[in-house]
């Protein structure tokens, strides 16, 4: 049986009691590391502290793990109880579809436990959850690649009246990652050996000055400065930041450490605009005010 476990969005007291127990009887325990990171990040302590409170020992699967070898993976899992966990909820990335359809088409048993992600927290900053539109995702430019493909998107919700949720990512011609945990470069690939770059987090800040660089080269008038957004910064987790503003505003404050995303607010209900006044600027004094425990 391959379980696949959502571990929410905070640190490893977020599992579920159906997913602990789940983990607890299992001989082999995985955890994709690619596609998103608790709270606590991917160091040695923070693997440790999982280990810990699991009672299991567990092995960090990067990319190439998940995408070039999930074969052995599921191999195991035909004849035992292997565990892949999988921060936020199981299908919060396609990987993890494409996991299962090979795992199904290999015989092997899938059991999955469901947790909270990004797609469903957002709601706290009281937006309601079905007045979104298609989710967008924002990669990192480069100096000769700047792709704009979100713009019709984000142009469209807003035409409907709806909210748009930007997930930051890194991206390119090869690759569609959440985050950039381990890539190789392309000077590496282009000598036909791998060395990894260093961890890169895209922050609201500049997903926005891309946004407003989109805008201003489109010029179809999507959105603008003054646009109502919410950024959220480490979502779900102890230390938890939401701030209501336009883009204007959002991109002079600081988010503080990964993980973020960005909601540009569409239409908005009296209902929604009540609670967001809570999370909203309301002058410089406030920036340092908007840490949300909530």
């Amino acid at each position: 049986m391959l379980y696949i476990i959502g571990l929410g969005l905070g640190d490893e007291r977020d599992i579920t009691l159906r997913g602990l127990e789940a983990v607890k009887k299992c001989s082999k325990v995985f955890i994709e590391a690619y596609t998103s990171l608790l709270s606590f990040g991917l160091s040695s302590h923070g693997l440790c502290t999982l280990e810990n409170l699991y009672g299991k020992s567990i092995t960090l699967a990067d990319r190439e793990m998940v995408e070039e070898k999930a074969d052995d993976i599921l191999s195991d899992a035909r004849h035992s109880d292997v565990g892949f966990l999988v921060v936020g909820d199981p299908f919060g990335a396609t990987t993890h579809s494409d996991l299962v359809v090979r795992a199904k088409k290999l015989g092997v048993d899938v059991k999955v436990i469901h947790n909270a992600s990004v797609m469903n927290a957002i709601g706290i900053c009281g937006l309601q959850l079905y007045r979104y539109g298609e989710t967008v995702s924002i990669p990192f430019f480069t100096e000769t690649w700047r792709p704009d493909s979100f713009y019709e998107k984000i142009q469209r919700n807003r035409m409907l009246g709806l909210h748009t949720l930007c997930l930051l990512v890194r991206m390119d011609r090869n690759t569609f990652l959440y985050i950039r945990v381990k890539e190789p470069s392309l000077e590496s690939l282009c000598r036909g050996k791998k060395q990894y770059e260093p961890p890169r987090y895209m922050t609201i800040n500049t997903a926005i000055e891309q946004l407003l660089e989109v805008e201003q080269m489109r010029g179809e008038s999507a959105f603008c400065e003054d646009t109502d957004c919410v950024g959220f910064a480490r979502l779900g987790s102890e230390d938890q930041m939401i701030v209501a503003g336009s883009m204007r505003q959002l991109l002079e404050m600081d988010f503080g450490a990964p993980l973020h995303c960005l909601v540009i607010a569409g239409k908005t209900h009296p209902v929604e605009e009540e609670m967001l006044d809570f999370y909203k600027l309301k002058g410089e004094s406030a920036k340092s005010e908007h840490k949300q425990t909530a």
